[in-house]
């Protein structure tokens, strides 16, 4: 089986520029994670772009989403920043063929099938490069619930795994947690 995995950027992969006293992006850390993860599964793995998720467009969702639809892989995971993860994986519920857009996992919702895909967008709270980034942690459970879940979009964040729409970033406690 293999999987596939899209960079869109996001806390995941930003970089502290010294000189501006900022974070920023350089390049994606996904490949030296999955070395140092010793990640031994079949990957194919593309940077749709590196963008903070508070930037991302209506555009840049649709990108995402067309690039889901167009792969022959029916797993795919989406490093993805936290903010506005929801968002996105609301989009990929709307636009990926099968979909109702109401639901992920549990069947879709009124008038339509499940996601002919399984789908886990995943993040991290703190950057890769600053060493103690929940990112590496995060990926490895997205990389594990993607090859296990039935089709439909989800959110792996913490250990956990959500369905798409029923789920909300706590941003009080730094976590992600159910709508119930």
């Amino acid at each position: 089986m293999t999987l596939r995995v899209f960079v869109t950027g996001g806390t995941f992969d930003k970089e502290y520029d010294e000189i501006n006293g900022r974070l920023d992006f350089g390049d994606t850390h996904l490949l030296e994670m999955l070395r140092r993860g010793r990640c031994e599964l079949d990957l194919e793995v593309r940077t749709l772009m590196m963008v903070d998720s508070l930037d991302l467009t209506e555009g840049d969702r649709a990108t995402i989403a067309d690039n889901c639809a167009r792969v022959p892989e029916d797993r795919i995971v989406i490093t993805h920043g936290t903010d506005t993860m929801v968002e996105t994986a609301r989009v990929l519920a709307e636009r990926l063929p099968g979909s109702s857009g109401e639901g992920g996992g549990e069947g879709g919702g009124e008038g339509g099938g499940p996601v002919g895909k399984t789908v886990v967008l995943t993040g991290a709270m703190i950057p890769y490069a600053f060493g103690s980034s929940d990112g590496l942690f995060n990926l490895g459970s997205a990389l594990s619930f993607a090859q296990v879940l039935p089709p439909g979009i989800y959110v792996a964040m913490n250990g956990r795994c959500f369905d798409w729409d029923n789920v909300r970033k706590n941003r009080q406690t730094g976590r992600f947690e159910p709508l119930e």
